[in-house]
């Protein structure tokens, strides 16, 4: 089975028919409506102590606001040990929620190989902590070559940075696909969809991006949909991956941005995605200076319109 017919079957679209009339198929289909995630990274926005925005309260916060699911932010968890995780899972459960994406971060765009080879192995024990989570799909990143002198310069530059001296994204790319290939056996074990975001570095542009996918061509690697990764030209740059896409994460920007505010038209990006038969997960992130406790239910309301 190649990627998108595997992405097909995954959101829902090529199993609805088995064993019922055309008729019926195209009525369910009609009613379909994406369900709406929120990541918990919308109540802490690297805002203060990670320990400030508990995951349990996230949760808590998530349902009583009639959320479908979260996203978990793996830098947001103040532990790793299975006790921990298993009481994430059942505290989600008995909400009603489910854990619909597991955002993470690592890098492979280094010269030293040790590095490189780092990064793999901390992306298999992510993506063996996403099976322990029931987690379906979990965020990848290409990574970038660090040479900004920090993440405000990097937005200043509108995500562009320089190679390291004597280097060039061909190198990088070449570095990315290795890393990402050796990380596709761990995910096909434990069934978990990796989803390489338009973040910065090599992901920075939808041909970047399906660049490294369409060389792996794996069904266990798809891509991971931010609204708010693209600074110029979205609708056309979110068209591009929409057909490779397994989570949406949608960006709203309440209070204004930290680092810049987007004038999204969601009713747009659903037409795109309904166009491309995605039916999978939207998910919010929240990056507004508004309180969270307002800005997340107008959100809600916002994408639950534009969705339906």
């Amino acid at each position: 089975m190649d990627r998108r017919s595997f992405l097909k079957t995954a959101s829902g679209s090529a199993l609805l028919g088995l064993g019922r009339p055309a008729e019926g198929l195209a009525q369910e289909k009609s009613r379909r409506t994406n369900p709406i995630g929120v990541s918990t990274y919308s109540f802490w926005r690297f805002n203060g102590p990670k320990e400030d925005f508990p995951i349990e309260s996230c949760i808590d916060q998530a349902a009583e606001m009639g959320f479908d699911g979260v996203e978990l932010l793996l830098m947001q968890m103040t532990s790793e040990d299975n006790s921990y995780l298993q009481a994430i899972k059942k505290r989600a459960f008995q909400h009603g929620l489910a854990l619909c994406g597991f955002s993470t971060h690592q890098g492979f765009v280094f010269p030293e190989k040790e590095k490189r080879q780092e990064n793999i192995d901390l992306t298999i024990h992510q993506i063996e902590l996403a099976y322990k989570l029931g987690i379906p799909t979990m965020r990848l990143n290409t990574g970038r070559w660090g040479t900004s002198k920090s993440f405000d310069d990097l937005m200043a530059n509108r995500g562009i940075e320089p190679p390291l001296d004597g280097y060039t994204d061909e190198d990088a790319f070449g570095w990315v696909i290795d890393s990402i290939e050796k990380c596709i056996p761990k995910a096909e074990e434990c069934g978990v969809v990796l989803g390489l975001e338009n973040h910065w570095g090599l992901g920075r542009t939808p041909e970047g991006v399906l660049r490294i996918v369409e060389a792996i061509k794996s069904p266990w690697l798809a891509v991971t949909l931010d609204t708010g990764n693209f600074l110029e030209d979205p609708y056309s740059r979110l068209e591009q991956l929409a057909p490779h896409t397994v989570l949406l994460q949608a960006k709203t920007y309440y209070g204004g941005g930290k680092w810049y505010t987007l004038d999204l038209d969601y009713p747009r990006i659903a037409q795109i995605m309904r166009k491309h038969n995605f039916h999978g997960w939207v998910s919010l992130e929240f990056e507004g200076s508004e309180d969270p406790k307002t800005a997340l239910p107008k959100s809600l309301a916002l994408l639950r319109k534009a969705f339906s």
